[in-house]
């Protein structure tokens, strides 16, 4: 199938394309890095992110960002948060602050240096797995609550539910004999979004991680700690804790429970987001669509994601949404 904005005659370039391995190590001896020459690409697709080895250094890994997505204003403003969280001993990963700065240019590309930190997927079936998240979330929100953004967008309906959707229709993504079904099970889930937040009343907006699912918090032997703030924007509370829930509406009321009992803690929860969970998830299904969309011409998506904008990807999308339209009608979880 050809997609929009391609041409069968013309191959792609991407910004990307040029981000050869000797560019990165090149990258990092312009701020004083000398690299041993191991280079390994990390599982990153928004951005270009490589571990790499150090001559008489632990390694480190590189973050290149992806041209034109965020202005470096927006990103150092994220730097900014994650170490203010840092220096409250939150545990997370801050950039490291090279020639007195944690954001970089080379090549064409911005790009920062983190030190290393392993560790392995949290057990959220355990309990106190999910007591001792849930109080770092707390204190994470209880100081992104003492500032706001003025460089990130806010997560809300028209982020991530009208313009994603308006990009995909306007953008022939969709195939025209679903168009029809898909342009009004989106309206119908957009409006069940807002009578979710009607629900909801006003809710405190406050610098979030923003994209907390499992895969972005590491467990050690000294607990989690959270990692890749690069989708970090304001919304609610709610939208840090609603990835780590899984399973039966049963099992997420346990989790959400043992969840609250350690953000507690150190925030206060204002319990009728719990209407929002449903609502949140929704937005986030047609934004990652869009997301995938907005990306297609980088060929690392084409690859990675060969299922999409296929006929099928957009008949399962059109059920999806109308499974989540009738969650969305469902009681809060308590």
């Amino acid at each position: 199938m050809t997609t929009p904005f391609s041409d069968p005659d013309t191959p792609a370039i991407h910004p990307f394309s040029n981000l050869s391995p000797e560019c990165v190590l090149d990258a990092l001896d312009s701020v004083g890095l000398r690299a041993d020459g191991r280079l390994l690409a990390l599982n990153s697709y928004e951005n270009r992110v490589y571990q790499v080895g150090m001559e008489d250094a632990d390694p480190v890994v590189a973050k290149f960002y992806r041209p034109e997505r965020w202005s470096d204003a927006a990103i150092l403003e994220e730097h900014a948060f994650v170490q203010e969280l840092a220096e409250r001993e939150i545990p997370v990963v801050p950039a490291l602050t090279l020639d007195g700065r944690t954001l970089h240019s080379f090549g064409g590309f911005s790009f920062a240096v983190f030190p290393r930190r392993g560790g392995r997927a949290p057990e959220l079936d355990d309990p106190a797995v999910l007591e001792w998240t849930g109080r770092f979330i707390g204190r994470i929100h209880a100081v992104g609550a003492l500032n706001t953004y003025s460089q990130r967008p806010a997560l809300t309906i028209d982020t991530f539910g009208r313009e994603p959707r308006d990009f995909l229709l306007a953008n022939d993504f969709i195939p025209p004999e679903l168009l029809a079904a898909y342009t009004s099970v989106v309206e119908q889930a957009l409006d069940g979004v807002r009578h979710c937040y009607a629900r909801a009343g006003e809710s405190a907006q406050l610098r979030l991680h923003g994209d907390c699912h499992v895969g972005n918090v590491l467990w050690t032997p000294d607990g989690p700690h959270f990692v890749d703030f690069d989708d970090s924007r304001t919304g609610p509370a709610i939208q840090d804790l609603w990835m780590l829930l899984s399973g039966e509406r049963s099992d997420m009321v346990r989790q959400m429970s043992d969840i609250l009992a350690g953000y507690e803690d150190f925030a206060d929860f204002d319990e009728r987001q719990l209407n929002l969970i449903e609502a949140l998830r929704t937005l986030r299904l047609i934004h990652y669509s869009a997301w995938l969309a907005r990306r297609w011409d980088d060929p690392a998506f084409p690859v990675a994601f060969p299922w999409f904008n296929t006929q099928r990807y957009w008949q399962d999308r059109i059920l999806e949404l109308r499974e989540q339209i009738a969650l969305m009608d469902e009681p809060a979880l308590w």
